[in-house]
């Protein structure tokens, strides 16, 4: 089998390497392995065998062992899964290929996120002086500070994965503002779309908080769907954790009363699996929905203690009785 051309470009662009120096491309072999899981994924017996993966699902795996050998090349290897899998098995690959990609990635980060100078975060002290002694509140707010990049760069990298493959698993596409037919009223200029599915306009969002918002940013959120309703497109609004609360509430009537819908919670879920079909909402089901909702519920109510240690070479965290090392670079 050949790919197509359009195939052939959405995988490599799989498998390329990422923005940055934290990027990764995928090397044949974790290419062979992720073709063996999403045939194992999808009953294909007989397209690849699981080798050293066997009796492993991928989240058990080591990032950096997501790996199988071979002599196979990584198109070959992908061809072979196409020609045997149902319709949207290239969508399923492209999208937990997209998954193991961020992840490595994030590896990376986690080495070479560079430590804090006290020149950087050493003002802040002024708000705890004598708290603690100058050297130990030094230290701490150098920790404090390297926990903040590493959570903001978790928080960007999901959001760059999270959205595509969210769009990509219901048939639609993320739209950026340069080329968005939906456009802001009064200056006619564009609004990203999380996803665009023919006449609706997906905004889709992990959480909505009632932490305190910038106002320009909050009223942006607001304006969406009156763009949206303006431009011809039905306004939609996503949200996977149902907690509610003030600014929820009015972010979900805003969309709904410019005849739009919301979904938050189960009902989000539900809404994504249904237009996903079969093969997308397992993809959905096994390597989105399934983690968040054990994370949910088995972290428990009272936290265990939490210990990190930054080193020269290397981070030694332990949580609870579990410990973890991290090399640095």
């Amino acid at each position: 089998m050949e790919l197509s051309k359009s195939q052939s470009i959405a995988f490599d662009k799989a498998r390329a390497r990422g923005s940055g120096d934290q990027g990764v491309s995928l090397a044949d072999s974790a290419v062979r392995a992720l073709v063996a899981l999403v045939a194992r994924d999808l009953g294909l017996s007989g397209v690849a065998p699981l080798g050293s993966l066997a009796g492993r699902e991928y989240y058990d795996i080591p990032v950096g062992e997501v790996t199988l050998a071979g002599s196979e090349s990584a198109r070959s290897a992908y061809c072979s899964l196409l020609q045997e899998g149902p319709a949207d098995t290239d969508l399923y690959f492209l999208s937990l290929a997209a998954l193991h990609r961020a992840r490595l990635k994030f590896a990376n980060i986690m080495k070479l996120q560079v430590t804090p100078s006290l020149e950087q975060v050493g003002p802040r002290g002024l708000l705890q002086y004598g708290d603690l002694t100058a050297g130990m509140l030094g230290s701490f707010l150098i920790v404090r500070k390297w926990f903040y990049d590493i959570d903001n760069r978790s928080a960007q990298e999901t959001g760059y994965l999270f959205e595509p493959v969210v769009a990509g698993a219901v048939g639609g596409f993320p739209v950026s503002a340069s080329s968005s037919p939906v456009k802001r009223r009064g200056t006619g200029s564009g609004r990203q779309v999380d996803c665009l599915l023919d006449d609706d306009a997906y905004e889709i969002k992990i959480r909505v908080t009632d932490a305190a918002s910038g106002q320009g940013r909050w009223s942006e959120e607001l304006t969406f769907p009156g763009d949206c309703r303006a431009s011809g497109y039905n306004p939609v609004l996503v949200v996977f954790d149902g907690t509610n609360n003030p600014k929820l509430s009015q972010l979900c009537n805003e969309f709904t009363s410019h005849g739009g819908a919301a979904y938050v919670g189960q009902a989000a879920w539900t809404h994504l699996t249904s237009l996903a079909g079969d093969v997308m909402g397992t993809f959905i089901e096994k390597y989105i929905r399934s983690p968040l909702d054990e994370l949910l519920a088995k972290t428990p109510a009272v936290l265990p203690p939490v210990t990190l240690q930054l080193h020269p070479n290397s981070i030694q965290l332990s949580v609870g009785t579990e410990e973890r090392s991290v090399s640095r670079e």
